[in-house]
């Protein structure tokens, strides 16, 4: 199952229609910059292996999920950046957005993919209508408010912060659209899939707060010590950096206990783990490489 080439095929396949003629050129230029290259596409790779491990047996529909939550995340990113937020120079190695377009640009692009990610869901009707509806009502949900991670960025602004609430949108919000979104996209019931996709989430936040402690801007491809900077919640400064490790194993052995039961239940468990190894920092990796018996 080449997951990565079907991901890649119909965010490519969204963008093409958003540049469609007669367009504007350097918004249409932007689109394709802010979805390419790629990164490692965690979230729509989750929804994916859901979705196989549930049967797949609508891989259009699945297509169109997994290109709709990439978006939607990609533009978190291109908002995430901006000069009012994080006002952060680079991403996944290049200039932000803002920095290549201009803020104005930078806005625009990140509000054209959002609605995009929903007109891909919407198209999507044309294979199975019931199942579009059930991924946008699940995607709006964790994209908005008051679960989604447009009230993760809100909560920053508050005089004082729910950290649980705060994670759950902020960083887990789209993890959970993920296994949903793929147990959904297979003709499955999305509630029982929260679970697993929130414990992913709350792994993912805890291994970007190791990467932020433990690589620099180069090799992280973004400004380190963001959290720092913004004075925000970090698993590092709480718990040290042995008791955020040791956290993120507990997280992972978790979620490898809460995925339902499924055709696939096996495959789902390694592609946890393998998704842990992608999210690990190397000097997590050469930790466990020394543990006897791990």
């Amino acid at each position: 199952m080449d997951f990565a080439k079907r991901i890649d095929d119909a965010i490519s396949q969204a963008i093409r229609s958003g540049q469609a003629e007669p367009s504007p050129g350097k918004l249409a230029s932007a689109l394709h910059y802010t979805v390419t290259p790629g990164g490692a596409r965690i979230r729509p790779t989750i929804l994916m292996s859901v979705a196989a491990a549930c049967g797949d047996d609508q891989p259009e529909v699945a297509n169109a999920a997994a290109a709709a939550l990439e978006l939607i995340h990609c533009a978190s990113l291109v908002h995430d950046d901006l000069p009012c937020f994080d006002d952060a120079d680079t991403r996944r190695g290049k200039p932000a957005v803002h920095r290549a377009f201009g803020e104005p640009l930078a806005v625009l692009t990140g509000d054209s993919l959002i609605i995009m990610a929903f007109e891909v869901l919407a198209r999507a009707a044309q294979h199975d209508p019931l199942r579009a509806v059930e991924l946008i009502k699940v995607l709006a949900n964790r994209t908005g408010m008051p679960n989604g991670i447009c009230a993760g960025q809100g909560w920053e602004s508050e005089d004082e912060i729910d950290l649980s609430a705060y994670h759950r949108a902020k960083t887990g919000a789209l993890f959970i659209a993920a296994t949903q979104m793929g147990a959904i996209a297979a003709g499955q019931d999305a509630e029982q899939w929260e679970e697993l996709g929130a414990r992913i989430g709350e792994a993912f936040q805890v291994a970007d707060d190791l990467r932020d402690a433990l690589y620099d801007e180069e090799t992280l491809g973004k400004p380190v010590g963001q959290d720092d900077l913004h004075g925000r919640p970090n698993a590092v400064i709480e718990l040290g950096l042995d008791g955020a490790i040791q956290r993120m194993r507990d997280i992972l052995g978790g979620a490898i206990s809460s995925i339902p039961k499924c055709p696939g239940e096996a495959l789902l468990a390694k592609m946890v783990t393998a998704q842990a190894e992608v999210l690990t920092p190397i000097k997590w990796r050469a930790d466990r490489a020394a543990v006897p018996g791990e």
